[in-house]
This record gives C-alpha cells, structure tokens and sequence, in this order.
C-alpha cells in the first residue's frame, strides 16, 4: 500500500492527528510530532492570515529533528476569503503537507507540489472522491460513518475499498478509531494511514474547555447526533450540548455553510464521533500518541504470530 515517499521513516506508526476546527493548536501539533505521529491544524483556527504564518513558525521551531511532519488544513469553499492569502503562506513557508476540504482544486495541488509538498483531501463518497483524484491529490480521506465532524455515512469497508478501485494513491481512513489495534485494523482493511481527531480532542493540548474534554470523555457512542442543522452540513455531535445550545436536530430549517456564523456556533455546539465510548481519560498529546504507537505495533506482531500458529502465512 502506497505510503508517499516524504513520509516514509518519518511516522512511529500510520496515525495522522486530524485537523479540529476550534480544537487543534501549535502545542497539540508539536507534541503529536515530536512523539512520532503526523499533527495538523486549520489555518482559520488562528484569526489571521498573519497569525497563521506566526503559528507555522512557532511550530517549526519547537519541532526536534526527528519529528514527524506536519499538515495544515485549507478550507477550499467560496465562503473562506482567507484561502488565497493562506495557501500563499503555505507555499511560502513550505508546509509538507496540505489537507483541503469542501473542494478539490488542480490549480491548488500544483502549486504545493511545485515546492515539494503534499495534498490530502477529505471525501465522504466515491463521487468526491473521483473529483479529487482528477485534480492530482497526493491522498484521499475517506471519512467513513462514525467520524467526527463532517462525516459521511458510508461503511468503511465500502468507502475504502470503492476508492481503491480507482485510486492508486495514499488512502487515509477516518472514523471511530481511538486505539493502536484499530489503527491496525484500518491497514488491514486496505487503508495506508489512519486519521484520529476525536481522541486527539480529549488530550490537554486541545484548545477547547475542559467541559468539553470532559463531555467526550463520559459519552457513549449513543450520544452521537448526526444532523445538519448546526451549519448546513450534516455533522456529527454530543447530543448534550446540541440540548444546551436549544438546537432541535429533527425541526427547524437547515442554515446555510457560512464560515464566520459557523466559527460561533461550534464553540457552543460541540463536535464528536461514534468512538466516544473507547475515551475514557485525557492525556497528553505526546503520552497518548506513545500509547497509540505501543499499541500498534503489538497488535501487528500480534496478528502476524497467531498467522504464523494458524499456519496463515
């Protein structure tokens, strides 16, 4: 399975910390890093074009030399006015990698791969999909049902293995997963990478209240509300606190995806996936991803000894 050749030597196991809106920051980012694993954050998490660009610096500069790589995520829809002025800081500070959601643009992937960097971009289904791979993506997030956020609601058997009939790039697996041996299940099932943001929520990097952390942490997945009455895409979130914000996820009319009215709802209104039930603590960042990469490489050797008993190899 493909793993694009900047990142290969450069991961401690195949886990990117997915990008949160609200929630991933330059500490969380360099702990992930540091710890082996590859870190990312939205560019519209810092208010500035300006900030954004102070960010990537602080971040490089607190990197140890063998850190792994980080992303950042560029929100490529008409209703982001900062896209233009952020993908030039990204290619001028030389970001490895970028990851675009709501829009998959040929123009943009070529100039990020004109300085040497990546581009993974965020699908909920096989029509998306083959939009992305038409523009020259690097990658494809496949953010089967269960995810967090702007998920989709497809198997991700069926997900992953309708990409792979037609994609030859890296397939990066969304959805549920909190522990190493799922990790290693994502591989199995046809994955390269796996792709964690709720558990990466509940770590005390995450820049969001402790009520917050502390929600994901005792919440099950039957707490899970999928809805697009909070930004006019269906999202998945913490029932409890779609009922304090008074938000009724069957009434009431759809608004509109509008970044800025979007940025205010979601600090209130608060985001999640289906692995809730797996959280049960909040760690460090750099102390969970160790604990991720423990558990992956157990669960392979694992796998790969009872193979070996059962006479499967």
């Amino acid at each position: 399975m493909p793993i694009p050749e900047a990142l290969k030597g450069r991961l401690k196991a195949p886990v990117i910390a997915a990008p949160m809106f609200l929630t991933s920051g330059p500490d969380l980012v360099v702990e992930t890093c540091n710890a082996g694993l590859l870190g990312t954050f939205p560019a519209l998490n810092q208010r500035t074009s300006d900030g954004f660009r102070e960010w990537i610096r602080a971040i490089r500069g607190r990197l140890a030399p063998d850190a792994a790589p980080f992303g950042v995520n560029l929100i490529v829809h008409k209703s982001n006015p900062r896209l233009e002025a952020d993908l030039a800081i990204c290619i001028e500070e030389r970001v490895p990698l970028i990851i675009t959601s709501l829009g998959a643009v040929p123009e943009l992937v070529a100039a990020v791969h004109g300085y040497g960097g990546l581009v993974f971009h965020d699908v909920v289904n096989a029509r998306h999909a083959r939009k992305a791979a038409e523009a020259g993506v690097d990658g494809i997030i496949a953010v089967a049902a269960g995810a967090g956020g702007h998920a989709g609601t497809l198997s991700p058997f069926a997900l992953v293995s309708e990409i792979r009939s037609f994609f030859a790039g890296t397939v990066i697996l969304s959805g549920a997963m909190n522990r190493g041996h799922e990790v290693a299940a994502a591989r199995m099932m046809g994955a390269d990478l796996a792709y964690l943001g709720t558990r990466f929520l509940a770590t005390e990097e995450a820049m969001v209240p402790e009520a917050q952390k502390r929600m994901v942490a005792d919440s099950t997945a039957a707490d899970i509300v999928y809805t697009p009455k909070v930004s006019g895409i269906p999202a998945s979130f913490l029932r409890q606190s779609l009922a304090t914000a008074g938000i009724d996820p069957e009434g009431g009319a759809s608004p509109h995806l509008d970044m800025e009215s979007e940025a205010k709802v979601w600090r209130d209104v608060w985001s999640a996936g289906q692995g809730v039930g797996g959280i049960g603590d909040i760690p460090g960042a750099g102390d969970l991803c160790r604990r991720l990469i423990d558990e992956y490489q157990a669960a392979v050797a694992a796998c790969a000894a009872e193979a070996r008993t059962e006479g499967w190899l």
